[in-house]
């Protein structure tokens, strides 16, 4: 099988939308969009506003939005704004990262159901608690009905 040559996207290239490829890419201009690779390598000039998905990437520019990889390399000349979920990182010294780092052993897949179904849960466990906050709330409304009005409107003094 003939080896595929990489795209090269040059620095005078500005892309609004999606780039997919199969293959590598290594991109030198700007997108507004995201972009899918097997291998991807942002250039110093680049610019990315979008979600970067590669099985291994390489950061010498800037990227502004989620990274998720196997392997991510943030060179020192690397800004990155946004998180980064990963199997592999490495970050050399001068490299600028602002956002949350996570680690997976398949930071490919799409992780987007589990929290979704952990709502739900969430918000099921909520009523249980309100209706043991709301069992708790007679005892002192019982109390303030046998004590002197104006001293049941004061939470400190009812208890004494």
């Amino acid at each position: 099988m003939k080896a595929k040559a990489p795209s090269i996207l040059s620095s005078d290239l500005k892309i609004i939308g999606s780039i997919v490829s199969d293959g590598e890419v290594q991109l030198d201009g700007t997108v507004e969009g995201d972009v899918r690779a097997t291998d991807l390598t942002i250039g110093e000039e680049a610019s990315i506003k979008g979600e970067v998905v590669a099985e291994n990437v390489v950061i010498r520019g800037r990227v502004n939005g989620s990274v998720r990889a196997r392997q991510v390399q943030l060179s020192s000349t690397a800004r990155v704004e946004g998180d980064v979920i990963h199997a592999t990182l490495a970050i050399e010294s001068g490299a600028y990262f602002d956002g949350l780092c996570k680690r997976s052993s398949d930071p490919l897949s799409d992780a987007k159901p589990s929290p979704a179904a952990a709502k739900p849960a969430a918000q099921s466990a909520a009523p249980t608690s309100s209706s043991s906050a709301s069992s708790t709330t007679p005892p002192p409304a019982a109390a303030a009905a046998s004590s002197d009005k104006a001293v049941a409107n004061d939470p400190f003094t009812s208890k004494s």
